[in-house]
């Protein structure tokens, strides 16, 4: 075999397709959308690269159209997970010493898979079973996957290639092994670019991985397995499990070769994992590495030298872009007193130009939330909104789920600052507005920092740089990714390293190598060239 310091394609952002009227991609995504709606598909679980199929399943529906099935998914059982780790850590004698190029070539042509040949299939999948429209699937599912996978690769070479000083007489050298046992990868229904990258990023890094992906992302994940499959990756590298997820998360933390947790969701399980790696760590051959991107309350805080016509852009995008089922989506406002009213006229003038309905019809911004119990939550918080005092509904505050999921985008004016949807992460298309006195803006900013416990994403707007760099100080642990006169979503890997901290995770920071630094263990080698024969030393003498 040849030997070369190799080095990979220089990573680069996947271009954004339009989806215009007329455009090639349109036309392919819609035809791909009616036929996979039409179809019916029965999805696996994949232990050891073979599909398994337990006759225990459940059904899979569009949220926008919830009684038409799009086909059943497959639930394990806990000897089916059992069967999952014994398979991974006998895949990864073999995996965990592959040369590192050979690894890389293999989530390269993956994320070439899904620029080409599979974008139109994830983008169709993404749509219509998370109730996505085009422009949000597409940098999600596909741009987004392809440039985790990309930048990946590029930061994986950049990691190796950091090393120790040496000198004449011994050679130093740092070999970054991948963690001893298996990753567990827990991934969210909002994101299937997420869904994707949590469990390819540790296997990239030489590790193995039990997935499972959310019940309500299985459709678009048995597309990433399809993708992952036709790229090379070998049996047992990535299994992926579905159903109870009490049983399976217990299956798995129990086993004494649990090495590490790669997770997105929500804060309250998030912690219950948390606790129950606490509970089993003297079962444990090795500290497990646990990393978690969990909930939010984003922000946006606007001066009074804001321009209200982009602080009105900024709210609508933020706030209800994929029905503010982002966990950077902005759901508590501070606006100044002072442009307020423009602000309000502006946001009720675009809210009131939204269409909503099926992702099928591009003319819609926006779509239905992911399923019934979320529905219901946030019906409830908006019925009790329509009847608390000091609060006004300026938006929406409809819903229906006869057909679909869907509620209304909706704008509450609430004079309590510490009113519930100002502090509660309801994760849809809510969003909650406070008014301050402009002279109180130092203790607006302190408010904002004090109300959540909760610091992922935030923006404020100004056009006065002092300001600013108050905003920027006084915040300064309120928001893991913080935006200056810009909405507080849409990170894009390489530019914007996504993460939080508080009770939003661990702040790794996915779409950064120090994401990648936490699926591998480190050993120092150094090599003495003349090895001394006396023990003596000269202070001796």
């Amino acid at each position: 075999m040849g030997n070369g310091f190799f080095e990979v394609p220089i990573a680069v952002n996947e271009p954004v397709k339009s989806y215009a009227p007329g455009s090639p991609e349109r036309e392919e995504v819609l035809k791909t959308y009616k036929e996979m709606y039409k179809a019916k598909i029965d999805v696996p679980l994949f232990i050891n690269g073979k599909e398994v199929k337990t006759k225990d399943t459940d059904t899979m529906s569009p949220p926008h159209d919830h009684k038409h099935v799009l086909g059943t998914y497959h639930k394990a059982t806990k000897k089916n997970v059992e069967d999952a780790i014994a398979t991974a850590l006998e895949a990864r004698k073999q995996w965990a010493v592959m040369p590192w190029e050979q690894r890389a070539g293999i989530f390269l042509r993956a994320a070439e898979l899904i620029a080409g040949p599979y974008r139109a299939k994830i983008n169709a999948a993404t749509m219509l079973a998370q109730s996505k429209n085009i422009y949000q699937a597409e940098i999600d599912s596909a741009c987004e996957l392809i440039d985790f996978l990309r930048f990946n690769v590029q930061y994986m070479t950049e990691i190796y290639a950091e090393q120790p000083e040496s000198t004449s007489a011994a050679w130093n050298r740092i070999e970054y092994r991948p963690l001893e046992g298996f990753i567990y990868a827990i991934t969210p229904f909002n994101f299937t670019a997420i869904a994707g990258n949590l469990p390819a990023s540790a296997a990239l890094m030489g590790n193995v991985v039990v997935w499972k992906p959310s019940n309500a992302q299985v459709y678009s994940a048995k597309v990433i397995m399809d993708v992952f499959r036709e790229a090379g990756v070998p049996a047992g590298v990535i299994n992926m499990v579905m159903g109870d997820p009490e049983m399976i998360s217990d299956t798995l933390m129990a086993s004494p070769d649990l090495s590490g947790i790669h997770f997105t969701g929500s804060t309250g399980v998030f912690q219950g994992i948390w606790k129950k790696i606490g509970d089993n760590i003297k079962n444990y051959k090795t500290y497990p590495r646990i990393v978690g991107e969990t909930g939010g309350k984003d922000f946006i805080v606007a001066h009074k030298t804001s321009n209200p016509k982009q602080v009105a852009t900024a709210m609508a995008r933020g706030a209800f872009e994929y029905q503010g089922q982002k966990c950077s989506a902005a759901s508590r406002c501070y606006i100044s007193k002072s442009i307020w009213k423009d602000v309000k006229e502006y946001l009720v003038d675009d809210i009131r130009s939204f269409k909503m309905g099926t992702p099928e019809d591009m003319g819609n911004f926006i779509n239905a939330v992911i399923h019934e119990s979320s529905f219901d939550k946030l019906a409830s918080y908006i019925d009790q909104a329509k009847k608390d005092k000091n609060v006004e509904i300026i938006a929406g505050g409809n819903y229906d789920k006869s057909k679909g999921y869907f509620i209304e985008p909706t704008v509450i004016v609430t004079k309590d600052p510490k009113y519930t949807t100002m502090c509660t992460e309801l994760f849809g298309p809510v969003l909650t507005v406070y008014v301050y006195d402009d002279n109180k803006w130092e203790e607006t900013l302190h408010l904002v920092d004090e109300t959540s416990e909760y610091a992922l994403t935030g923006a404020v707007f100004s056009e006065d740089r002092y300001a600013l760099e108050e905003a920027v100080k006084i915040l300064e642990n309120a928001a893991g990714n913080f935006y200056i006169n810009d909405k507080p979503t849409g990170a894009v890997v390489g530019q914007q390293p996504f993460g939080g901290a508080r009770a939003s995770g661990t702040n790794d920071k996915a779409g950064s190598k120090q994401n990648l630094y936490r699926w591998i263990s480190p050993r120092m080698v150094k090599e003495t060239f003349v090895s001394p024969t006396d023990y003596r030393y000269p202070f001796l003498g």
